[in-house]
């Protein structure tokens, strides 16, 4: 699907600080908008439904997918995320960049569906610090933390299969790090010529 916005899709593992880095990028950047996912996960701290999520039961979900209403979707720590067809096609076909928040099978597949679109995996600086930094977040027991390391090994081996890699050690450095991949696409000739085609065609670049 060719459309006048793009699509940037946003994976790490769990406790990278991938929902932090995209909350900073939003409040910098006005052109940008975040689609919200679909979970049947229960909400975490101060999650607010419809605002980090769209919380719904696994019926719920099982029956969307059913009727064909998600672009993606996957199993990841136990938990379906999808995201919604209707509103992502409505906003690029409307000019906006839009973000999202996924994991790897998730953004895989939006590639196949999207071949424009932006895959940035980030990663943490070490296991170490990754376990640190899920432990200091106080919001998963023991063996919860556990299963999402070890899956996260699962995870970061797929950064291979991503078009941009950034290290979230220091939080600016990654957020500038994200913040020019974004520019950069923006002005790549393929998404001029989307985002700009009357220019393109008065200049017969089309």
């Amino acid at each position: 699907m060719e459309t006048p916005g793009n699509l940037f899709c946003v994976a790490a593992p769990s406790g990278t600080g991938k929902s932090s880095l995209v909350k900073a990028l939003l409040e910098l950047d006005s052109r940008l908008a975040v689609s919200v996912s679909h979970t049947t996960r229960k909400p975490r701290g101060q999650e607010v439904d419809g605002r980090e999520y769209h919380f719904i039961d696994e019926a719920a979900f099982r029956a969307m997918v059913e009727r064909g209403e998600f672009f993606e979707h996957a199993e990841v720590h136990g938990n379906c995320y999808g995201t919604s067809r209707k509103a992502i096609e409505a906003r690029l076909q409307h000019g906006d960049d839009v973000v999202l928040e996924i994991d790897w099978q998730g953004a895989l597949q939006i590639k196949q569906l999207f071949p424009h679109a932006v895959l940035i995996f980030i990663l943490p600086p070490s296991w170490d610090e990754l376990a640190q930094r899920l432990n200091r977040r106080g919001e998963d027991p023991p063996d919860v933390i556990a299963r999402r390391l070890a899956n996260g090994r699962h995870e970061v081996a797929q950064a291979r299969h991503f078009d941009f890699v950034i290290i979230n050690s220091l939080f600016e450095t990654a957020l500038f790090d994200l913040k020019t991949v974004v520019h950069s696409q923006r002005l790549k000739y393929a998404a001029q010529q989307r985002n700009r085609s009357q220019v393109f065609a008065a200049l017969g670049l089309v």
